[in-house]
Parts: structure tokens; C-alpha cells; sequence
């Protein structure tokens, strides 16, 4: 497929998954037939087969031959596509998934720290130094505050040496530019800690792996709690305006 089409597919593909996720498709309004949108996007069957296809692999739908395609529940949704995560938390910040996504952070980036504390790799250390240094340039207001901070996470998982925690660098990635900005916005403040996170380069490049572990987890427990302490207040309003709208006047 040329460049062209590529892209075409894709914006089919971002365009449908975010209509997916948004749930404007249900009992009452399925999933369009093929015919329907290759109209809709002015396509061959070829082009919407592929995006389909794509939509498919990350769990959102399915289709079978003379059947048709329909929307599969979430449960099935493969929150770590990165598409399909970014497109969950575009549609609305949910508390509840950013809070799932810290508990998936609390057990696994400590130990990732750990292990890059425990692994000889110049480059992977490397990175590491590079990434903290970029936190220090941003908190100067010399570089971007928030691509620094995931640069940092993501040297780490890659410098684990374990290959499961470097594929989950894409999600990762995507996930902290909605946590980040949020965490950041509960502590009031515009930049994340760089002491705090030097704390963890420190460790590592020294080859300490607990102190590299224990550094980890106090940094990313700190955002759990921030998550799940606007969670509660979220739930809290929305008891509130709901029992005030049920409260005769």
C-alpha cells in the first residue's frame, strides 16, 4: 500500500477507534455496514478491510464472514495499544484507569529500576544519565517538562534488560502524559521532582538495585495515592450533585 493510503487508513483507523471507545456505537446503533463506510470515507473495500483488520487486532471489534462486524465489550479491549489507551483517556480522564495503570507502574517499575541498577549496558546507563540531565535542563526552563519526565521512565524500563518491560515503553509513554500532567496539577506544582527521580539515576548508576527498587516505588506510590485521593473526591461531588438533584425543593 503507497504512503498515501497508508495514511488514509490510519485516519480511518484513529477516527473509528475513537467512535468505538466513545461508545457511539451500541444495540441501537451497530458498527456500519462495509458498504455504508466505504461512502462514508469515499474508500475502496480494500482500504476499510485493512482498518478494519487493524481495529480488529486491538480487540475492538470482530467480524466474521456473513455476519457482519460488531463492537466487542470492553473487556476485550487491549488497553496496552497504545491507541486504544490514548483514545480511552481523550474520550475522558478516568480516575479508575490511570489508577490501574500506577498499580501496573508500582509492580513493575521498581523492579525495572532494580534490574538497570544490576545491568552493565554503558548505553542503557547512558540514556539514563541523559534523561535526568534533561529533567534538571526542564526544571531550568530549558527543555520540555514532561517529554523529560517520560524519557526518564522509559531509559528505565529499557535498561532492565527485560525484554516485556521494554515493550511496555509505548503504553507507558502514553499513559504519563495524562498521569503527569494530573499528578502534577493535585501537588501544585508544573514539574515533576527532579531530586526525587535522581534519587532513582543515582542508585542505578551506582549499582544499588534496592535502593534503586525502594526510590522507585515511594515516587510512584506518591502518584497512586494523588490518583486515588481525586478518585474519592471525584465520587464524592458526584454522590453530592446526585442527591442534591433528588432532594424535593
Amino acid at each position: 500500500m503507497r504512503k498515501d493510503g497508508q495514511n488514509l487508513t490510519y485516519r480511518i483507523v484513529q477516527e473509528l477507534g475513537i467512535a468505538i471507545v466513545s461508545g457511539t456505537y451500541t444495540v441501537k446503533n451497530p458498527f456500519p455496514i462495509e458498504a455504508d463506510l466505504c461512502t462514508q470515507y469515499g474508500v475502496s473495500r480494500s482500504v476499510l478491510r485493512e482498518a478494519v483488520k487493524m481495529l480488529t487486532a486491538k480487540g475492538l471489534l470482530s467480524a466474521r464472514p456473513r455476519q457482519g462486524t460488531w463492537v466487542q465489550p470492553e473487556g476485550s479491549w487491549n488497553l496496552l495499544d497504545p491507541d486504544v489507551l490514548r483514545w480511552l483517556l481523550e474520550r475522558k480522564i478516568s480516575y479508575s484507569l490511570l489508577r490501574e495503570f500506577a498499580q501496573v507502574r508500582l509492580a513493575v517499575e521498581p523492579k525495572a529500576a532494580a534490574l538497570a541498577a544490576l545491568a552493565p549496558d554503558p548505553d542503557n546507563r547512558a540514556a539514563i544519565k541523559a534523561a535526568i540531565e534533561r529533567m534538571a535542563a526542564a526544571d531550568r526552563g530549558e527543555d520540555d517538562t514532561l517529554t523529560a519526565d517520560i524519557a526518564f521512565h522509559v531509559a528505565i524500563l529499557r535498561a532492565s534488560g527485560n525484554r516485556f518491560f521494554s515493550q511496555l515503553s509505548g503504553v507507558t509513554e502514553t499513559a504519563l502524559r495524562f498521569s503527569i500532567r494530573m499528578t502534577n496539577r493535585f501537588k501544585g506544582v508544573h514539574r515533576a521532582s527532579v531530586r526525587d527521580h535522581k534519587k532513582i539515576s543515582d542508585a542505578i548508576l551506582a549499582s544499588k538495585p534496592a535502593a534503586a527498587e525502594t526510590a522507585m516505588r515511594e515516587l510512584i506510590q506518591e502518584a497512586l495515592d494523588l490518583i486515588t485521593t481525586a478518585e474519592d473526591g471525584a465520587v464524592q461531588k458526584t454522590l453530592a450533585r446526585t442527591l442534591k438533584a433528588r432532594t424535593p425543593r
